[in-house]
């Protein structure tokens, strides 16, 4: 009689923690009842501080509580990536990941996360291009210039990224396969310390994330010569792309995406993904998307989908990073 007790206490337990989730009155209008924060794994002022803010703020007003955005910098993010993976897995530590942690996962020979078994999908934030802007001291305006200005000075002509192992980190490697060019990688701890010393002359171009590099484009502090989406932008129409500029095929787009640690409520994930495709239709931030360079994603954009693109893109990237035989550790 006493075992039976036990055993009707534990299930009355089990039944009232599932119903706390999944109870669709209750459960929904009860998450999130306190802030919950989103970690970034970059310097403030680089694209993925940019888009988790402009989101957090959305996310905000959607649900009814404040976002709070983490800077957690170091080892292109896997620091931020770390943390979030040790989180209690409540909804109110969350994880803005990107392109980047796809690529660590054959980048780096040891890591204390597994970005596939320590998290769940919650969905796409956005997606960019990188632009390949210089200095204007740099005495460049085309990529075949650029091209010819590297072959002249080999290991010399400097390309700033925000991490070994990010896109656009990758993109410079990519760029040096494609034109057999010895260009010297400089890595930062984010874009936004990178662009800093590429505007004040300390390293001399770089494919940054169009958002971070592209207020200072507009105001004639960088100069842009090529995009690697397929398309040139609307938001540059006259900075052609990559493959016009004569490398046919050159395609890089990087992507953020929304993660909470593994163990997280379905209920959690699933509000978490409505609200956050409620913010991405809405036009206050369709307008600030557009502004700073970002790309909504296509519906359906569910944690489903979002899985299957993180588990293309580890395969895609650990194809490059073998190929350019590129090791973090």
């Amino acid at each position: 009689m006493q075992t039976f007790s036990k055993r009707l206490a534990a299930s009355v337990a089990a039944l009232a923690s599932a119903l706390a989730f999944s109870t669709p009155g209750h459960a929904a209008g009860a998450y999130p009842d306190r802030p919950v924060t989103l970690v970034v794994g970059y310097a403030a002022g680089g694209a993925t501080d940019i888009v988790a803010r402009l989101v957090a703020k959305s996310l905000a007003e959607e649900l009814g509580q404040t976002f709070v955005v983490e800077n957690k910098t170091g080892a292109n993010s896997n620091i931020g990536a770390e943390i979030v993976s040790r989180a209690t897995p409540d909804g109110y530590t969350l994880y803005v990941g990107s392109i980047a942690n796809t690529i660590n996962r054959s980048l780096y020979s040891k890591l204390n996360y597994d970005f596939v078994k320590d998290f769940k999908p919650i969905g796409l934030l956005a997606t960019i291009p990188n632009i390949l802007v210089v200095n204007p001291k740099l005495p460049v305006k085309t990529v075949q210039e650029y091209i010819d200005y590297a072959k002249a000075h080999p290991g010399k002509l400097t390309c700033a990224s925000s991490g070994t192992g990010s896109s656009i980190h990758l993109s410079c490697e990519l760029f040096k396969m494609r034109t057999g060019t010895d260009i010297l990688h400089v890595p930062y701890r984010g874009s936004g310390p990178a662009v800093a010393d590429l505007l004040g002359g300390q390293v001399d171009s770089m494919f940054d994330n169009l958002p971070s590099s592209l207020p200072h484009v507009q105001g004639g502090k960088l100069r842009p010569i090529g995009v690697t989406s397929p398309q040139r932008l609307a938001v540059l129409p006259d900075v052609p792309t990559l493959a016009e500029s004569g490398l046919p095929g050159f395609d890089v787009e990087s992507w953020f995406g929304l993660m909470a640690p593994a163990g997280t409520p379905q209920a959690v994930i699933d509000r978490l993904n409505q609200a956050m495709n409620k913010a991405l239709a809405s036009a206050a931030l369709q307008a600030s998307y557009k502004q700073a360079g970002f790309y909504a994603p296509k519906p359906p954009n569910t944690p489903a989908t979002f899985s299957k693109k993180i588990a293309s893109e580890i395969d895609k990237w650990g194809a490059v990073v073998k190929r350019a035989d590129i090791k973090a550790n």
